[in-house]
This record gives structure tokens, C-alpha cells and sequence, in this order.
């Protein structure tokens, strides 16, 4: 494979850009496109392929956008269209491509879809949502279970009927079992790929079909109820969600998807996929003919481990065949990675070496703004709480706000640079420390880390579309290999703060690369320092 032969997503570093939080252009407080519009050439100077950019579109805002009332509309919040035909044209002007989020699931409640749905049992849209009779005794027909917390079921008095919410309560689900629906959300990914974009996000994908029969979930051992992102007081990890999510059904609904995407050449799709086997789900959505990319939440978690890695992608790598993975270890839903993976303080050569670590697995990698700058989860307040998770869930789990706060950009500007007016969420001294304007002359700085990183990344084509091979190794080194036309590029990490010796049978040689916190290679022994990177060949 050379490079004319590699499609633009296939190792593609995509940074997501969190609108509400990147850049305030009219002093609201609330991020907005033409803030994004202003930094476009700092995303392109950090040597990224990709922005994928969360929910713009008219909305109510419950869910801070995931809860779309008009897809084909700019919520005034972010702006105008003609605000995103400039940032578009823009971004493709300086060699980026633009990736938007796409909800296809579930609507806003305020969506004239669902507003006519709700009236009668017998209007054009009446079996366009998720409906359902009470039991005899009034309760909702089964067991499913709400991410947020409570029941998935909310009684309509209109239609005497409980229609399905995975998400809030004001968040009603799609009956995708309608061949109608099926079409009208495609119409509406189609409007924006007339437009040009050139990928999309596809949120929690998995969710489109629920099993018609409204079988219930059986429930979960309390041994098995950690992980996923769910904490322990959250009744939704009380279950196997088999039911009311990951039907057979929707694999047909992806390859209509991929059908007509196929019309508009050079984009691409990539879906978060969120069941009870999401690498094997990962693998069965990007099978040919369905969706280009996905993407899991395995590396979003607590689990900070060699072997933990390894395995991990060693299991999708045995499930997937024409599919192409990605990966990520922060977005807008997880606390940060610094803070995440970090011993106790998050950690500036360890920072270094995460990205480094992510940005040599196969496939695409997702960047959620900031990361390059290191920033660590910010401590919000209760009464300065915005995410209505958080807030229910308080204080075992406090919610998505730490790590959705506003870009720093100059920590010497009263708001961080962020804007003129007080922002939506407070932007902590610890961030001001780490802001753009500080490190961009730091030679040193993470920020510059990830701009040299990722350039030397480009040269290295078996980092980008290269087959990978794990070598055993103990705790807590990580080392693999990436193939490509008889090249290959060993990658070795030091997860730990502690200088590892390791010692491996095969005749190596280091290559030249940008990182100054590098192992060394006497021989046949692997000197790592704390939270080193080593690239060698063979």
C-alpha cells in the first residue's frame, strides 16, 4: 500500500471539537462555529487530518445538543449556515476535513416530528416513536432501564401510551422498525453530504433498533455490573442490555447508510457503539458494505494497564476483517485522560506518552480538544453543575462538566481567551497554567510534543496503515509492531514512573524521531525512563 493507495480516514488523527467550549466569538459565554472558524489554523498546525465537530443543530439544549429538534438548521446558540459554509470552506482551504455528529436514534421532544407523533394514536406520524400500552396495573410494558437513571418509559396522556426514552426523558426514541423513518433520517444525513462534508459521527449508532417484541432485559450479577462508564448507583448497569438496544435489524439500516454515502465519494462514517460486546459489535458494524469506522468505549475507561491494552485490541483485531478501528482515550463524556490514567497529578511527560501510545495503534485515532495541551479534569462545583447526568447522580458520579470546560487560549485574558463575557463553565487556574499562549513558545510543552509527534507520524507510513503485532512483555512496558511492504516500526511504552530495563531477543535499531523522553537500546536492553516512548526498527 503506498500513499496515493490509503483513504484519507484510514489512520486519520480527528480532532473533536466540543462547539460550546472551543471559542466564544460574541462574548455569550457559549462557544460557537465562528469560534471554531477563528482557530482552524491552530487545529492545523497541531497536524491533524480531521475535525469532527459534536451537535450544532437546533436544539432545545437539554442534553446540550444531543437532543435535535431540526437537523437540517444551526441552533442560533453556534450561529447561522452561512457561519458553517465559511467554516467549511475554510477548514477544506487548509487541508482539513470536516466531520459532523450525527443523533440518529432519538429527536428532541420539541422535534415537529414528535409533536404531531403525540397527539393521537392515528396521525401521520403516529408510529414514527417508540410506542407502547401500559401494563394492567399502569406500569411501563417492560424493564427497560434509562442511561440517565430511572425508567426508559414516559406516559403520554394524549395517547394514553408510554413512548421509549434511552437517554432523558425528553430525548424520545425513533421507531427505525418504520421504513418511513428509516427514510427521513437519511434524507437528513444526505442534506448535509450535499453540502460537502466529508464524514460523520454517528452517535450511540447501536441504538437505532429496539426488539419489537419489548422483551425484558435480564438482569446483571453484581459482579458484573463495573465498567462500561456506568457507576455502581446507576440501576442502567443493573442489566444486559440485549433488547432494548443492538438489534439484527439495523445492520440493513447501516448498509442503506453506506449505500448512499457511497454517491458522494471520499466520506466517511464513524460509529460509537455502546452493548454488552461492543468489539464484536465494532466488527460486525464495519464488516463491508456498513459503516467505514467504529469506535468503543474500552480505552475510556479506569484501566490503566499494559496487559490491559494488548488485550484489548488484540480482541477486536481477531474479530475484525474489512472494518477499520478507532480509537480514542478522551471525548465529551469521560473524564479527562490526563487525570484518568494518571498515578495521582496528571503527568506532562506522561501526557506525551499517551498520545504517542494512541496515535501508533491501527486505525483512526480520535483527539478531544485539549488533550494536546494536557489539560486534567477540572473540579465543577454542585450549584455550577450543568450536565443534568451529573446533577441526578451527585456526588458518586459528577457528571460530564470537568472535562467539557472552555479551551484555555491565553492565560493572561480574563476568561482565558476563551471570550469576553463570563463563560458557560468556569475555566480553572490549573487550566490558565496550561494555556496555548504558554506553551506554544515552550519548546518542551505537550503542545509541541503532539505537533512534532504527529508530523513525524506522517512520514511513517507502517504507523498509519500498517498491520500491528503485540510482543509479551511484563508490566508496565507495552511493545508492539506495525507492518507495512516489508517495513516495519517497533513502538514501546513505559507506562510507569519508574525507569524499566527490558531485555528482547530480536537485533534492533532505534529510529530517529522527535521525542526527547526516549528509551535507549545498548544492545539487546531497552532502557526506559519514566513514561518514555521507544521507535525502533528490525
Amino acid at each position: 500500500m503506498t500513499n496515493t493507495e490509503i483513504k484519507w480516514w484510514q489512520g486519520a488523527m480527528i480532532y473533536q471539537v466540543y462547539p460550546r467550549s472551543f471559542a466564544d466569538s460574541n462574548a455569550d459565554g457559549i462557544g460557537d462555529l465562528q469560534g471554531i472558524t477563528s482557530k482552524l489554523e491552530y487545529i492545523a498546525g497541531l497536524g491533524v487530518d480531521a475535525i469532527w465537530i459534536s451537535p450544532f443543530f437546533k436544539s432545545p439544549m437539554k442534553d446540550f445538543g444531543y437532543d435535535i429538534s431540526d437537523y437540517r438548521d444551526i441552533d442560533p446558540l453556534f450561529g447561522n449556515m452561512d457561519d458553517f459554509d465559511e467554516l467549511l470552506e475554510k477548514a477544506h482551504n487548509l487541508g482539513l476535513k470536516i466531520m459532523i455528529d450525527q443523533v440518529l436514534s432519538h429527536t428532541s421532544n420539541e422535534h415537529v416530528w414528535f409533536k404531531e407523533s403525540r397527539q393521537s394514536r392515528d396521525n401521520d406520524k403516529s408510529d414514527w416513536y417508540v410506542w407502547a400500552d401500559a401494563n394492567e396495573d399502569g406500569t411501563p410494558p417492560n424493564n427497560w432501564i434509562s442511561i440517565f437513571g430511572g425508567v426508559a418509559w414516559q406516559w403520554e396522556p394524549r395517547r394514553q401510551q408510554y413512548y421509549l426514552h434511552n437517554f432523558l426523558s425528553s430525548q424520545p426514541d425513533l421507531n427505525f422498525h418504520n421504513p418511513d423513518v428509516q427514510q427521513a433520517v437519511l434524507d437528513n444525513v444526505e442534506f448535509w453530504l450535499k453540502k460537502g462534508v466529508d464524514g460523520l459521527r454517528l452517535d450511540a449508532i447501536n441504538f437505532c433498533f429496539h426488539d419489537k417484541q419489548l422483551r425484558d432485559n435480564p438482569a446483571k450479577p453484581v459482579d458484573k455490573r463495573q465498567g462500561r462508564g456506568f457507576s455502581e448507583d446507576n440501576p442502567y448497569a443493573f442489566q444486559y442490555h440485549y433488547f432494548n438496544n443492538t438489534q439484527p435489524e439495523n445492520l440493513s439500516f447501516l448498509e442503506k447508510l453506506r449505500s448512499m454515502m457511497d454517491k458522494y465519494p471520499n466520506t466517511a462514517a464513524l460509529g460509537e457503539i455502546s452493548s454488552e460486546n461492543s468489539l464484536a459489535t465494532m466488527a460486525e458494524y464495519t464488516e463491508e458494505g456498513r459503516i467505514h469506522m467504529g469506535y468503543s468505549f474500552e480505552l475510556l475507561t479506569e484501566d490503566y494497564s499494559a496487559k490491559y491494552i494488548r488485550e484489548t485490541v488484540q480482541t477486536l483485531e481477531a474479530k475484525v476483517t474489512d472494518g477499520w478501528p478507532s480509537w480514542s482515550v478522551s471525548n465529551h463524556d469521560v473524564t479527562r485522560v490526563a487525570s484518568r490514567w494518571a498515578n495521582s497529578e496528571s503527568n506532562p511527560e506522561q501526557c506525551k506518552m499517551i498520545t504517542a501510545l494512541v496515535a501508533s495503534l491501527r486505525g483512526s485515532i480520535c483527539f478531544y480538544q485539549g488533550e494536546e495541551l494536557g489539560l486534567p479534569e477540572s473540579h465543577i462545583p454542585f450549584d455550577q453543575l450543568q450536565d443534568p447526568y451529573g446533577i441526578t447522580f451527585w456526588p458518586t458520579f459528577k457528571g460530564r462538566d470537568g472535562c467539557r470546560t472552555p479551551m484555555p487560549w491565553n492565560h493572561k485574558e480574563a476568561f482565558a481567551g476563551f471570550g469576553e463575557s463570563t463563560p458557560w463553565l468556569p475555566i480553572s487556574d490549573e487550566h490558565k497554567a496550561l494555556a496555548v499562549d504558554i506553551q506554544d513558545t515552550d519548546n518542551s510543552s505537550i503542545l509541541n510534543s503532539f505537533r512534532s509527534f504527529m508530523a513525524w507520524r506522517k512520514t511513517q507510513l507502517p504507523l498509519i496503515c500498517g498491520d500491528i503485532e503485540f510482543i509479551e512483555t511484563p508490566e508496565p512496558i507495552l511493545i508492539f509492531k506495525r507492518h507495512l511492504n516489508g517495513e516495519t516500526v517497533i513502538c514501546g511504552f513505559n507506562l510507569s514512573a519508574e525507569t524499566v530495563k527490558l531485555d528482547v531477543e530480536m537485533h534492533l535499531a532505534l529510529l530517529t524521531h522527535p521525542f526527547k523522553n526516549a528509551a535507549s537500546l545498548n544492545e539487546k536492553t531497552i532502557t526506559f525512563p519514566p513514561y518514555s516512548v521507544y521507535f525502533g526498527s528490525v
